[in-house]
């Protein structure tokens, strides 16, 4: 039964991208000269991927803390990582952001497509000259406006706990003089393990949003102590969250 469900799930979520990646063009085509940011767009992208947790009856998805979003300035957003599913919740929280994203996603027919659409912001992984191009066009984003969203851990926790952080998004946010904005997912591990496309049946799952960090109080030990204190918050949170 759940690799009939999951099979439907993932022949779903390929015939809508097939439809909505016009839309999207339409979109960024109609909207791009005055809407620089591309925030209409990023909108509709959010639509587009909250479709795949609306429509499953197996996830029950829960967004907490949404008024610690800071409306009137950007942020550098940082959520732990547990599955591809991550994405899909995130989207859920409605509001503008640029993704940072490995650059083998760009190349995925539609999704990354869009992708490239919207402008959001690519990484080569293991790759000096890809970090350099990361941190200058995610300093660029934020100095437009738009907030960066990044998976501080560089990839997904094989084991639902919170790994190591990089110090890149705290780099970024000193740079930039944006707070750190720390946000907390859970139950996604669950719903669909780092490896494997096989739906592992009914989740709660819930993105809960902190207080923003300011970069005053960690700006002088470094972007190194920023991101172990950013890390243990949200470990921290997380153990909570599971009620341990």
């Amino acid at each position: 039964m759940a690799l009939v469900f999951s099979l439907l799930f993932w022949g779903f979520l390929l015939v809508t991208s097939v439809v909505l990646f016009p839309l999207a063009l339409l979109i960024r085509f109609f909207t791009s000269v005055n809407d620089r940011r591309l925030v209409i767009l990023h909108l509709f992208s959010c639509f587009w991927a909250s479709l795949y947790t609306w429509c499953n009856p197996l996830w029950n998805v829960r967004i907490e803390g949404r008024k610690n979003i800071p409306r009137k300035a950007p942020s550098v957003m940082v959520a732990n990582h547990q599955s591809l599913v991550d994405i899909l919740v995130l989207f859920r929280l409605m509001v503008h952001f640029k993704w940072v994203s490995k650059s083998e996603n760009f190349r995925i027919p539609f999704i990354g497509w869009n992708m490239s659409l919207n402008r959001y912001i690519r990484i080569d992984r293991g790759s000096l000259r890809g970090n350099i191009g990361m941190m200058r066009a995610a300093t660029e984003a934020l100095t437009q406006g738009s907030s960066v969203m990044i998976f501080p851990e560089g990839t997904r926790s094989p084991d639902g706990t919170v790994h190591p952080f990089k110090a890149g998004a705290f780099e970024l946010a000193l740079k930039t003089r944006c707070p750190i904005l720390p946000i907390v997912i859970e139950g996604t591990a669950a719903a669909l393990p780092k490896r494997g496309f096989i739906l592992r049946g009914r989740q709660n799952i819930v993105v809960r949003v902190l207080t923003p960090v300011p970069i005053d109080r960690f700006a002088p030990d470094g972007a190194a102590a920023f991101a172990a204190a950013v890390q243990e918050n949200i470990a921290g949170e997380l153990t909570l969250m599971r009620g341990r």
